[in-house]
């Protein structure tokens, strides 16, 4: 259908789309970060968090850590836990004996893999708490060699959220600091008097972050330019639609330019996933966000075949890709 292709044609062209003025008005910031450090990073602190720091505030103690445990369910605690360890056990399968040696007619060749000596964490903390970014990020660096952690992250009124300093200590960060927006990654890759100069910054944010990681990266390394969160999920009859409706969901509460969708050669499916995320959305807290996100954004399509599936796949590109199918 011509709507079909049309929603995939905008969905292409979903990162071409600058902003000129938000652009400007990153630069200004990062430049006035580079140049004033802390000052600067205390004003906007209070300018756009509407908290206002001292100095001495900005990196937390290891009782603000060691409290934190007591503030968050004990089965919330053992998930996190049992996540860290399987994100260990995954990026410790890489080892880090990487090295590789040749020699040839006198020449010898020596390709070694060196951990970074410091990175730095962007841990979103605005619309809400994401301590599975804590985990995702700290922890293979961890399991690569890094020697220091420096993990960032928004003040709120009532303090960091515990679950961000227990998944920061079970992960291994080593320095935490209450600070975010564009004022954060200007310190990670510039170096304050109190924030440390950082060789790479990971992690997600909103597009104020996303477009400061762009502009910093060769002062600085980068992942990647992250967000707004995406999601594909590509499936056959035999997942459940409570399974799919919650994964799309999960993504579209992140934020209201967030993308999620679902391609099925079932419409069947559609239309029962469809219903399941009316259903889920009720009970969300954050349902105004997700369904604002879905309304606009999202989408449910049906395709002739898993192949034609693929085909739409490499044409999004998504962040996040799901095969629920059963011949993934």
């Amino acid at each position: 259908e011509k709507e079909f292709e049309r929603y995939l044609l905008k969905v292409e062209d979903r990162m071409t789309l600058e902003d000129g003025p938000l652009e400007r008005g990153v630069r200004s910031i990062l430049e006035k970060v580079r140049r004033q450090g802390d000052r600067a990073l205390l004003h906007y602190t209070q300018v756009y968090d509407r908290i206002r720091l001292r100095t001495d505030q900005l990196l937390l103690g290891p009782d603000a850590v060691r409290e934190a445990y007591g503030q968050i369910p004990k089965d919330f605690l053992r998930t996190l836990k049992k996540s860290a360890r399987r994100i260990r056990r995954f990026h410790s399968l890489s080892g880090r004996d990487l090295s590789e040696e040749w020699t040839e007619r006198g020449i010898h060749l020596k390709k070694v893999f060196l951990p970074l000596e410091r990175i730095g964490i962007y841990v979103p903390g605005g619309k809400a708490s994401y301590p599975s970014t804590v985990l995702m990020a700290a922890v293979p660096a961890k399991a690569a060699g890094v020697k220091e952690i420096v993990m960032v992250t928004p003040p709120r009124k009532g303090g960091v959220h515990p679950s961000l300093l227990v998944a920061a200590d079970l992960a291994g960060v080593d320095r935490i600091f209450q600070a975010g927006g564009v004022q954060a990654i200007g310190a990670l890759a510039y170096g304050t008097e109190t924030l440390p100069r950082v060789d790479k910054i990971v992690g997600p944010g909103n597009r104020y972050v996303a477009t400061a990681k762009r502009m910093v990266f060769g002062t600085v390394d980068i992942d990647m330019v992250a967000g707004p969160s995406e999601i594909v999920i590509v499936s056959d009859e035999k997942t459940p639609p409570s399974y799919l409706a919650a994964d799309l969901i999960s993504q579209a509460e992140h934020d209201e330019r967030a993308l999620s969708i679902l391609i099925t050669p079932f419409q069947g499916l559609g239309e029962k996933v469809r219903a399941e995320i009316k259903r889920q959305l009720s009970l969300l807290k954050r349902r105004r966000i997700a369904r604002e996100s879905l309304d606009q954004r999202g989408a449910i399509l049906i395709v002739k075949s898993l192949v034609q599936a693929m085909e739409i796949v490499n044409r999004i590109a998504p962040e996040h890709l799901e095969l629920a199918v059963s011949k993934p």
